[in-house]
């Protein structure tokens, strides 16, 4: 599964994609797609972006029945021709491939950099290492870190994911991890960081460590406590944190979070994408999930929540609103 969602303007063109082919186009719909295209360049360029990658519908078969002959028939009976039901078109683009090849290549290009830092992981690959100053340092799924140790420093940058680190100590060279936002100094003591798409998490394990921003703001932060880096500020969580480190032994622990927010941590262990309806992304969630198995944990969702689940091939899983299942007596 692809660590980073879609954006929302990238779902916003796929439901226009299929809309156009889950029936003849009527001018309505034409003048609508038009309006949305107009609102925001952005628009424009995603629509351009999933058409150059998906192709016109004819070209795309044409060009995988060369690849494949008579596999692609029944797709061609799909695109080409008007439908009633979103679930074929969905089920047809994914049943030759079109997901899995166009619309995750960004993906492809995030593990191609993980692979130029001098530590990462692969999806739904967890490693430790022994630093050269004895210190451990753990990577999540999908993480990556360079490294920048010499007699004056010892610093981590992570670029990407999440990382677990007991820090040797070293009281001459402060051990510190950088991100995006700001970075966490301490000396001997072990902590959580990770990178999300527009903060840092810091959680301290033991001991304590120093947050600060590029601006010179800092916050100090002992054994149990966590906050949030954001370009402007640091947030303080009162809620419990520590429970976040259980992937280092496989598992995803969930006290009480929204639906959304379990399904972007299962990401980097899966192939493909998965969407969240907004009418389910803020269903509470309380569990503890296996990382190794994502399927389970998707599966053990479905049981709990009110939602279902649609799987279209390997590379599309849309979640969306449900009947919770009967328990067993």
């Amino acid at each position: 599964m692809s660590s980073h969602p879609l954006d929302a303007i990238s779902e916003q063109a796929i439901d226009w994609m299929v809309a156009l082919n889950a029936r003849t186009p009527d001018d309505a719909l034409l003048q609508r797609l038009g309006h949305w295209l107009q609102q925001d360049p952005a628009h424009q360029q995603a629509w351009d972006r999933l058409q150059r990658r998906l192709g016109r519908p004819i070209a795309t078969l044409r060009a995988l029945e060369q690849r494949a002959p008579g596999q692609t028939a029944e797709a061609r009976q799909v695109l080409l021709q008007p439908t009633h039901s979103r679930r074929e078109v969905l089920a047809a683009l994914a049943s030759v491939g079109l997901f899995g090849g166009a619309l995750w290549g960004a993906w492809r290009s995030d593990a191609t950099q993980n692979w130029l830092a001098d530590l990462h992981t692969a999806s739904g690959e967890r490693r430790s290492f022994t630093l050269a100053d004895g210190s451990r340092l753990s990577l999540n799924s999908a993480s990556a870190v360079d490294l920048y140790f010499d007699p004056a420093q010892r610093l981590l940058v992570l670029r990407r994911g999440e990382l677990l680190i007991q820090v040797a100590a070293d009281p001459k060279r402060p051990l510190r991890v950088r991100t995006a936002q700001g970075q966490v100094q301490a000396l001997g003591t072990r902590f959580l960081v990770s990178q999300e798409p527009a903060a840092t998490r810091v959680v301290v394990l033991e001991h304590s460590v120093r947050a600060s921003l590029p601006d010179g703001r800092w916050l100090d932060l002992r054994q149990g406590q966590a906050a949030l880096l954001r370009s402007n500020l640091i947030e303080p969580l009162a809620d419990e944190q520590q429970q976040r480190a259980a992937w280092v032994n496989g598992h995803l622990e969930v006290l009480d979070e929204p639906l959304h927010v379990v399904i972007d941590a299962l990401r980097p262990y899966q192939r493909g994408y998965v969407r969240v309806a907004p009418a389910v992304r803020n269903l509470r969630v309380q569990g503890v999930f296996p990382l190794d198995h994502p399927e389970e944990a998707v599966a053990a969702l479905a049981e709990a929540l009110p939602i279902s689940i649609e799987h279209y091939g390997p590379w599309l899983t849309l979640i969306g609103p449900g009947h919770a299942r009967q328990k067993k007596s």
